[in-house]
C-alpha cells in the first residue's frame, strides 16, 4: 500500500480560444487544455481537482442545448467523448465510484461539468461560490451552466469557509482564492516524494496573467483577484510551484495522462 499522495492530470476539453478572454489586453488565438486532476490518497481513495467540461459539449448539437446557443463555438472547444472525465478515468483503470472525494475550484462551466458523473462522492467546495453560482451576476455568470449543477441537490456538499487543511493530515490544503469567482479555491497538495505543488486552477489563466497582475474580462472581482495573487505569490515565495488549469506549459510539464508525479 502507498504511503503517500500521487497526482497526474488529464485533459478534458481544449479551448482554441481567443488570447484576449483569457487575459485583459492580449491579442491572438492559443489552444489551452482544461486540466483535471486526478488525485490518490493512501487512506481517502481518488480524488478530483475540478470535473472539466460535460460530455455532451463533445457533439456540436448536444452541446447548443446544454451551454446554449454559440458558446461551444465562442469559446472554441475542442473535444471528444473519450475526453471527458468519465471516460478518462476509466481509460485508466478506475470505477467512477472509485472517486470518494471531488473538489471544486470553482462552478464554472470549464471545471464542474462532470460533476453528474460522481453523486455518491463528497463534493468539497466554497459556501460563498456554490450560493453564487446558483444565482449570478448578469457578466460573469455567462460562464457558470446551470445544467452543470441543477441535478445536484441531493449530493453531499461538504461546504468550507476559507482555507482548510482537508483530512487533518497536511496532504491536501484548500487555500481560497477569491477574485475569479466569489468563492474560487487553489488547493496545496502535498506529495510524497516531490513535496508540496499548488494546483492554482484559475486564480489565473496563463502564467502571462499571473506574472502582470493581468485580469480576465469575466473575472468577478478584479480587486479581490489581485489580493489572490498576492497569497498566490506568497505560496510561490515560499519554494512551492504553481500549476494553473489552462496553461499549456504546465499542463505539458506536469506528469499526464496516467504518468504520475509522486
Amino acid at each position: 500500500m502507498r504511503t503517500g499522495v500521487r497526482v497526474t492530470v488529464v485533459d478534458s476539453g481544449r479551448l482554441d480560444i481567443n488570447k484576449g478572454i483569457l487575459m485583459t489586453g492580449a491579442e491572438g488565438k492559443i489552444t489551452v487544455p482544461t486540466s483535471v486532476w486526478i488525485i490518490e490518497h493512501p487512506h481517502k481513495g481518488v480524488i478530483l481537482f475540478d470535473t472539466g467540461v460535460n460530455y455532451n459539449v463533445a457533439d456540436p448539437e448536444a452541446a447548443e442545448k446544454y451551454w446554449g446557443p454559440g458558446k461551444r463555438d465562442a469559446l472554441g472547444c475542442i473535444m471528444t467523448r473519450d475526453e471527458a472525465i468519465d471516460r478518462q478515468l476509466m481509460k485508466l483503470g478506475y470505477k467512477l465510484d472509485d472517486v470518494k472525494y471531488v473538489i471544486l475550484s470553482h462552478l464554472h462551466l470549464d471545471h464542474a461539468g462532470g460533476m453528474c458523473h460522481f453523486p455518491n462522492a463528497t463534493f468539497v467546495v466554497q459556501k460563498s461560490e456554490l450560493r453564487y453560482a446558483w444565482w449570478p451576476d448578469s457578466w460573469p455568470g455567462i460562464v457558470y451552466c446551470y445544467n452543470d449543477y441543477k441535478d445536484t441537490r441531493g449530493y453531499n456538499f461538504l461546504q468550507i469557509e476559507g482555507d482548510i487543511d482537508l483530512f487533518q493530515d497536511g496532504s491536501i490544503k484548500l487555500i481560497k482564492t477569491p477574485g475569479h469567482t466569489p468563492g474560487h479555491q487553489a488547493a496545496i497538495v502535498r506529495l510524497e516524494n516531490r513535496g508540496p505543488i499548488c494546483l492554482g486552477a484559475d486564480v489565473a489563466h496563463l502564467k502571462e496573467a499571473y506574472t502582470n497582475l493581468a485580469p480576465m474580462p469575466y473575472d468577478w472581482n478584479t480587486e479581490i483577484l489581485t489580493n489572490s495573487y498576492m497569497k498566490v505569490r506568497a505560496i510561490e515565495n515560499a519554494g512551492i510551484p504553481i500549476y494553473l488549469s489552462h496553461e499549456p506549459k504546465d499542463f505539458h510539464e506536469f506528469p499526464n495522462n496516467g504518468k504520475w508525479a509522486d
